[in-house]
């Protein structure tokens, strides 16, 4: 079997260390990272003359930067300086991965130097079972634990007068992550959020052929969502096309996105007209990855496509290639 490798990010006092030891916990993972503790090796290696960034904190790093009027307001400031700090420290982080892989040893890692774009998890890909996550927390939440966990670990005074700055990383992680499709995961409550992670990480997935017309898409997610299921992605089978139309899928669990874009199909005449040309090219049909937690729940969605008639054929149904990895 591959050994896991899961990745959790977030800007400080986000909750990402009890999450991550969660998860330790309930998948057995012995070996437990903070990126912190990378840092620390890396910072002894690398002098302060040569890398000042790499030598303050995450959230103060931009203080280090020579020319700050390169960017246009203090947040691009704040996330540059971010980059900077994180990117000596990222090349360690995959080396520590690597080895883990080596041994064939399922590894967790978390903190705030794990940012999506940054840290290269495709060339893990073959050898692991990898998964990223970057955690959330609405901003009087996050400022509440902010607080409670600098007076745990006695950084008050002025760490705490650096707020601001850790709420500008949180929002730039998961600017990053809707762009490279990392689950963001609301940790307001930390047993769902683990719960969620959880599901993630044991889901099944099938490619699903489907026939329908765009007026039947919300059919098609009440039978996903009710079984607690997602899609990943969506092509369009076009005649005279060699390849496929392929469109990923990003925060299709997010209810706010998925009722936008539902009301838009159904409300702006134009929106719905261009998907309606879509549709009319590939002759109604479709294809999704769908992501169930479950072998059982991914058969209950399957069946009830084809119950409701909008399953086009069942021998078209594919097995993730990966789905038993050796």
């Amino acid at each position: 079997m591959k050994p896991y490798v899961i990745l959790i990010g977030s800007a400080s006092g986000i909750g990402k260390s009890t999450i991550a030891s969660e998860i330790s916990n309930k998948l057995g993972i012995k070996y437990l990272i903070e990126s912190d503790f990378i840092r620390e090796i890396v910072r002894g290696i690398i002098g302060n003359d040569y890398a000042p960034a790499l030598h303050s904190s995450s959230y103060n790093a931009y203080s280090t930067i020579r020319d700050k009027s390169n960017y246009d307001d203090k947040n691009k400031l704040i996330e540059a300086g971010f980059e900077e700090h994180a990117s000596f420290v990222i090349p360690a982080i995959e080396n520590v991965i690597k080895r883990s892989i080596r041994d064939n040893d399922s590894i967790v890692i978390e903190g705030v130097h794990l940012i999506p774009g940054l840290i290269d998890i495709e060339q893990f890909a073959n050898d692991a079972k990898v998964f990223f996550f970057i955690l959330t927390i609405d901003r009087e939440e996050h400022q509440k634990r902010f607080i409670n966990r600098a007076i745990e670990i006695k950084r008050g005074g002025k760490q705490l007068d650096y707020f601001e700055e850790n709420r500008a990383i949180n929002d730039d992680l998961i600017r990053k992550a809707n762009k490279f499709n990392v689950p963001v995961i609301d940790n307001l409550d930390m047993d769902k959020a683990i719960n969620k992670i959880m599901q993630y990480i044991h889901e099944v997935q099938r490619e699903v052929f489907l026939k329908h017309s765009v007026d039947e898409i919300d059919l098609e997610r009440d039978i996903i969502t009710k079984y607690g299921g997602r899609i990943i992605d969506i092509s369009y089978y076009i005649p005279d096309f060699k390849e496929p139309l392929k469109r990923v899928i990003s925060n299709y669990d997010d209810d706010e996105s998925t009722k936008n874009f539902l009301y838009h199909i159904h409300n702006d005449a134009k929106d719905k007209e261009s998907l309606e040309t879509l549709y009319k090219l590939s002759n109604d049909i479709h294809s999704h990855t769908i992501c169930a937690p479950d072998e059982e729940k991914l058969n209950m969605i399957i069946n009830e496509f084809k119950q409701q008639g909008i399953l086009y054929d069942e021998k078209l149904i594919k097995e993730n290639e990966d789905e038993n990895d050796v």
